[in-house]
């Protein structure tokens, strides 16, 4: 057994912690800024979602996505990006019939991909991302 961090992860500790803050709270602000709200979804979710959500087909699906059987053996995986599971918590909270359509979400949160860790390339890191859903129009 190893007592270093897993290959592609790091450990963000004081002093680059709060740099991370900053940037964190930045983006928060502009996202409120423009009316975008937090969401906050799993960091694991039914490998179906990633399948079906990004493609079957895709690199992400076929090789990098860190996936197990849970103990009910329903086949999980860890994210590895926030879009799929943001659409998913908006169909199944039906967030879709509430008046004042679109709805804005912003989002920063820890990812995973099973890829060869490089300079600016880790198997953990952090996503940013905006969705608006619920409009047609590409000026949303």
């Amino acid at each position: 057994m190893s007592i270093n961090a897993p290959r592609g992860t790091q450990d963000i500790l004081p002093g680059t912690s709060e740099k991370w803050q900053y940037v964190e709270q930045q983006l928060t602000d502009l996202c409120r800024r423009y009316h975008y709200k937090e969401i906050r979804t799993p960091i694991f979710e039914h490998t179906e979602l990633f399948q079906r959500g990004v493609g079957d087909s895709t690199d992400i699906v076929q090789k990098e996505m860190y996936t197990f059987e849970d103990r009910g053996e329903r086949s999980i995986t860890l994210r590895p990006e926030g879009t799929a599971s943001v659409v998913r918590s908006y169909v199944q909270n039906k967030v879709y019939g509430l008046p004042n359509q679109p709805t804005k979400y912003f989002y920063i949160g820890p990812m995973f991909r099973y890829e060869r860790p490089q300079q600016g390339r880790q198997r953990q890191f952090v996503q940013f991302g905006i969705e608006a859903l619920g409009s047609d129009d590409p000026a949303v």
